[in-house]
């Protein structure tokens, strides 16, 4: 069972599923899933997924937290930067845990 969303607060498996936006409202992705911190608790990263055709092919992507804001009008959120640099980011693959460091300086985001 979910928790309900209550004021600023959401359940993680509420979030997963969730429409993502360009910031000119053009439908990309949908969040997979939420990548929390062990140490602090805090979500670290959203993992959009998006490209490919009708779910096949589609790219994972690590996106911070931060990059998103939900926007009630869309029912989803948007991501503040253009499509296109989103493409060029480091996707989530087998081993990815070891390639950290290279999402972190992709996003120029300090390592927790």
């Amino acid at each position: 069972m979910t928790a309900p969303t209550t004021g600023h607060l959401i359940a993680g498996g509420k979030v997963s599923g969730t429409d993502v936006y360009s910031l000119n409202a053009e439908h990309i992705g949908s969040i997979e899933d939420v990548m929390l911190d062990k140490q602090t608790g805090r979500v670290a990263y959203a993992v959009l997924s998006f490209g490919g055709f009708l779910g096949l092919g589609s790219k994972h992507y690590p996106l911070p937290w931060e990059m998103l804001r939900y926007d009630t009008s869309l029912g989803g959120y948007v991501v503040k930067m253009d499509k296109e640099r989103l493409e060029k980011a480091p996707v989530i693959e087998e081993g990815w845990a070891e390639r950290r460091r290279l999402v972190d300086d992709y996003w120029a985001m300090p390592a927790m």
